[in-house]
């Protein structure tokens, strides 16, 4: 099974998808596999997070920040703003593609832990995620 999801985001920070994935999974009739994820894009990632306190995810976005700021002077590639060039470069430090065990039909994750869409742009952005489910 492959399905595109898309994320709708609204500024930099990290966007759970959780649920759509275990509906996914379900969907699936698969009960023992992986899925597989992919962010179709080069400024934002994926990434498997804490999902009980928001302020993990508070942390995360302003420790990301602090070690990729915007406007550094070594950057060329700004056309498209100041958010461009770190928004690549955070996409490089983390993660585009994730996998995640299947069983009993359920995605295996922890306790706490969540899926997310790692937005790197400020603007309002339409991610694609690739999902493929099999086993």
């Amino acid at each position: 099974m492959v399905e595109l999801l898309q994320i709708q985001t609204r500024g930099q920070g990290l966007y759970e998808f959780t649920d759509q994935l275990q509906q996914l999974a379900r969907r699936s009739g698969i009960d023992e596999g992986l899925c597989s994820l992919l962010i179709q894009h080069t400024s934002a990632s994926l990434t498997i997070q804490e999902n009980a306190d928001p302020s993990a995810r508070h942390d995360l976005e302003r420790w990301i920040n602090r070690l990729v700021p915007e406007r550094d002077p070594l950057y060329t590639h700004t056309l498209e703003g100041d958010d461009d060039m770190p928004a690549h470069i955070k996409a490089a430090l983390t993660a585009t593609t994730l996998s995640i065990p299947i069983s009993n039909g359920r995605l295996l994750l922890g306790t706490w832990q969540g899926v997310y869409c790692w937005e790197h742009r400020h603007g309002n952005h339409r991610r694609s995620v690739a999902v493929h489910i099999g086993r």
